[in-house]
């Protein structure tokens, strides 16, 4: 009975380390996967979790699939890579949605040389226009420091 009320209330799903409790939960229909899965990301190694967060992708349910993408992106940052089969989800999904804050993470925690070509070319993309947006920014501040200045000393 403890397994099933932690099931439906969700309690205690972050702490789960048991793969085959996750795929007998996937089997029965449980609700919370998505929460569980995270659990299974924090605690199991990769190639034991990796397996169930791409099912999680896959769940009805957008919630629990925006999960699964979150316990991809902890994946990512806890082993500092990811299994073939996460990255082909995480593209899949695609930059924009659910799978934006895990690509990201993926990004920042997956050394460059071993991302995939994809991840790699996002990779340039964002560095690119992270740094053009970083000198729009810089350049329009200077323009209102500027009018700044010249409406202070037209005013004396």
């Amino acid at each position: 009975m403890r397994g099933e009320t932690r099931w439906q209330t969700g309690e205690g799903l972050l702490g789960l380390d048991d793969p085959a409790e996750w795929d007998a939960a996937f089997e029965r229909g449980e609700d919370h996967l998505g929460t569980a899965v995270i659990g299974l990301a924090l605690n199991c190694p990769l190639e034991a979790a990796s397996p169930r967060i791409v099912r999680a992708m896959k769940l009805p349910d957008q919630g629990e699939r925006g999960y699964a993408c979150t316990a991809a992106g902890t994946a990512a940052r806890l082993n500092g890579r990811l299994t073939p089969e996460l990255f082909a989800a995480l593209r899949a999904e695609g930059p924009v949605g659910t799978a934006e804050d895990a690509i990201g993470d993926t990004l920042t925690f997956v050394p460059f040389r071993d991302l995939p070509p994809w991840f790699k070319r996002r990779w340039v993309y964002v560095t690119v226009r992270g740094t053009l947006e970083h000198g729009w920014l810089r350049c329009a501040d200077a323009v209102e420091d500027g009018r700044r200045i010249l409406r202070g000393r037209r005013l004396r």
